[in-house]
């Protein structure tokens, strides 16, 4: 009797532990993500940064809508649920870091040599 009680705690507890890492998995952030960063200087306030994902590597774009000027990131990582790359923007070079919050948000700054800027994303819905 002892013996099943203590099975089946096991159990309980294996099936805990495996639901935990599962809540808590990788968090993917491939997508059109549209960012607000009020505190940048005029043309660079908003846009949408694209992440991609190909030939094992991740690939990283930002478009400012007031300005229309579109780079392409450099450095592009995922660590711990962050998303981090480098940017050169005006002969600039910009490092951003950012925090996957969950499937929708990202939070996180730009930092240049003028000071550090924050940054909110939110995840554009896909269009089918």
């Amino acid at each position: 009797m002892k013996k099943n009680i203590s099975i089946a705690a096991l159990l309980i507890f294996c099936i805990s532990v495996v639901s935990a890492q599962s809540a808590n998995g990788k968090r993917d952030p491939v997508g059109k993500w549209k960012f607000e960063a009020p505190y940048a200087p005029e043309g660079f306030t908003a846009g949408t940064i694209d992440v991609g994902y190909a030939d094992n590597k991740y690939t990283a774009s930002m478009l400012f809508t007031t300005s229309g000027y579109s780079f392409n990131a450099e450095k592009v990582a995922i660590r711990n649920d962050s998303l981090f790359f480098n940017i050169w923007i005006e002969g600039t070079d910009v490092s951003v870091a950012l925090k996957i919050e969950d499937k929708t948000k990202m939070t996180g700054n730009a930092v240049h040599y003028e000071g550090t800027v924050p940054l909110t994303l939110t995840k554009e819905e896909e269009q089918k």
